[in-house]
C-alpha cells in the first residue's frame, strides 16, 4: 500500500516537540474527533508526519513517524477512540507558521488551512514535502 502523509497538532503548553523529543516518542491520545479518529486509524507504521505546535507558535516543527498503528485509547473506556504511537525524526531547521503556509499557493488550500480545528489530518505528499522544503528540511526516501 502506498506511504500516506500526515499532520498532527498539539499544543506546546500541553505537550511540546521539546517534550516529544525528550520522551523518545509517545502514544498519540485525546482524539474525540470522528473525521481526526479515522485518519489515526488509517495511520500505518512508518508513515511521516509533521509535528504542528497550534495556539502558540502556529507552526510546524518537526517530522515524526508511526512507530505502532492505532490501538485502543488507553486514557477512556470508550473503545471508539484510538491512538497511535509516534517517535521523532527530526525538527525542521526553521519552523514553517501557518502564515507562510496561508500565502505559499501550493499550500493554501491544505486541510491544516481549510479544516484549521482538526487535529490529525492527511497531507498530499507535494505538500508534504513543500513544507519540508520550506523548513529547510529535505524528505528521506
Amino acid at each position: 500500500m502506498p506511504r500516506r502523509y500526515w499532520l498532527v497538532k498539539s499544543e506546546p503548553f500541553k505537550y511540546s516537540w521539546d517534550d516529544f523529543v525528550k520522551d523518545g516518542g509517545t502514544y498519540w491520545d485525546g482524539v474525540r474527533n470522528a473525521l481526526a479518529r479515522n485518519n489515526l486509524q488509517a495511520m500505518q507504521k512508518g508513515d511521516p508526519v509533521l509535528y504542528y505546535h497550534s495556539n502558540e507558535g502556529k507552526e510546524v516543527v518537526g517530522v515524526a513517524r508511526v512507530r505502532r498503528e492505532a490501538y485502543p485509547d488507553p486514557t477512556t473506556d470508550d473503545e471508539r477512540w484510538v491512538v497511535v504511537d509516534l517517535e521523532p525524526v527530526r525538527a525542521l531547521a526553521e519552523p514553517v507558521s501557518l502564515a507562510r503556509i496561508k500565502s505559499d499557493r501550493q499550500l493554501r488550500a491544505i486541510p491544516l488551512v481549510k479544516q484549521s480545528r482538526l487535529s490529525v489530518m492527511q497531507l498530499e505528499r507535494a505538500a508534504f514535502d513543500r513544507i519540508l522544503q520550506l523548513g529547510r528540511g529535505r524528505r528521506r526516501r
